[in-house]
């Protein structure tokens, strides 16, 4: 691949015809998806979830494409200035990483998502998807590579790496080429085992696992239609709901419960309970304390008592992932505690998790969701896949 920096119109251009494309060839992506479908033999539920794709998942790459072929470029923006005393002028501007790689499990869509933003943001791509996803991504890079083709560009800028684990490791050990950043997006498994063996810098995309904490001056009804959607809208979502804290002095906080257990149960949903939960027959008592770690991406949810907000906070904190968690109250001073507090990437008040999301939260899109204070926290978005350097300009000057 050439060194140089493919311009923001050829940039563009790509993307553009990667749209045209996957709308034109809807068809042989579901039938390579099918293949992919048919050759997963798990039960996971989330898993499946995001392995297939249908014409809704497909409008969704499409309107990705291009919207990203709208936004303003995000190499080469000025960050800072200075006017040297001996005359040299001096600029920090965002430049490209180089070449990013992002090993993912299940979810064709990234394969156009995630290397969108990553070849938008003038970077080389390197895809490392899952065999059980492995018909669909190639339907999709083979895509890649004639948008890349048709405007004159070396298809280098996409690279698809068909390795198995064994070969993962050693490529992330002792790469073959240079690799300036990875992101894992996946189960905790997959993100420990990059951790464990990359040679470079990992923006971790780490587990959900997020709280709801309703306060003592909730409003009830909206509690509950925030639960459920957290809970329930869509499993193999990382922003779903996990676990629910109820302030003991909720008023009528029984009939809350009830109808809360009911609603849950409606939607099949397993409901694990701490001791003040115990009561109900429909609540299964926790047998371990370690239950309030898990991201269970399944109809499964637990639900406590907690005393006040210090110690919802102190749980969240302890417990949660750092992903996403919400308070619902109508005293917006207790929701400002809460929310400057709670150690999230996101952070909520009467609003739902499932809008941890780039596009959702104006990125339009993301690369992942990242739990690292560093570089970037929260969804990353074209804005954010860029690292800066220096520009000095000078007329002979010396030190």
């Amino acid at each position: 691949m050439s060194s140089i920096t493919l311009n923001i119109s050829q940039r563009n251009l790509v993307l553009e015809k990667m749209a045209i494309l996957v709308d034109q060839n809807r068809t042989s992506i579901i039938q390579a998806n099918i293949r992919d479908m048919d050759g997963y033999s798990g039960n996971d539920l989330a898993m499946r979830d995001r392995l297939k794709v249908d014409e809704h998942k497909i409008d969704g790459m499409i309107t990705s494409l291009q919207q990203l072929a709208g936004q303003e470029d995000p190499v080469g923006v000025e960050r800072f200035r200075f006017h040297h005393d001996n005359g040299m002028e001096i600029f920090n501007k965002t430049a490209s990483f180089g070449t990013v790689l992002i090993i993912y499990e299940s979810r064709p869509d990234v394969t156009i998502e995630a290397a969108g933003i990553a070849f938008k943001s003038g970077n080389k791509i390197l895809l490392k998807g899952g065999k059980e996803s492995l018909h669909s991504n190639l339907a999709i890079v083979k895509l890649w590579h004639q948008a890349l083709l048709e405007n004159d560009i070396t298809t280098d800028w996409v690279e698809y790496l068909n390795y198995d684990r064994q070969k993962t490791q050693v490529f992330l050990e002792k790469p073959t080429q240079k690799v300036d950043l990875i992101v894992p997006r996946g189960g905790e498994k997959l993100i420990e085992f990059v951790k464990a063996h990359a040679s470079c810098p990992v923006i971790v995309s780490g587990r959900g696992n997020n709280f709801v904490y309703v306060h003592k001056e909730a409003d009830k009804a909206l509690a509950l239609d925030n639960i459920i959607n957290g809970k329930t809208d869509k499993i193999s979502a990382c922003n779903a709901v996990d676990k629910v804290l109820i302030d003991k002095n909720l008023p009528n906080k029984e009939d809350f419960v009830k109808n809360l257990i009911a609603t849950l149960h409606g939607y099949n949903v397993e409901i694990l309970g701490d001791e003040s939960l115990s009561q109900y027959e429909e609540v299964k008592p926790i047998q371990k304390n370690t239950v309030w770690f898990e991201e269970f991406l399944d109809y499964k949810i637990v639900i406590g008592e907690t005393e006040n907000i210090p110690e919802a906070i102190s749980k969240i904190n302890r417990f949660s992932g750092g992903h996403s968690a919400a308070i619902i109250t109508k005293d917006k001073s207790a929701a400002e505690v809460f929310m400057s507090s709670v150690d999230c990437a996101a952070v909520y008040h009467n609003a739902s998790t499932r809008f941890t999301d780039g596009f959702q939260l104006g990125l339009g899109g993301e690369l992942a969701i990242s739990t690292d204070k560093l570089h970037q926290r929260g969804p990353i978005g074209l804005q954010h896949l860029v690292t800066n350097k220096w520009y000095i300009h000078g007329d002979g000057q010396t030190r």
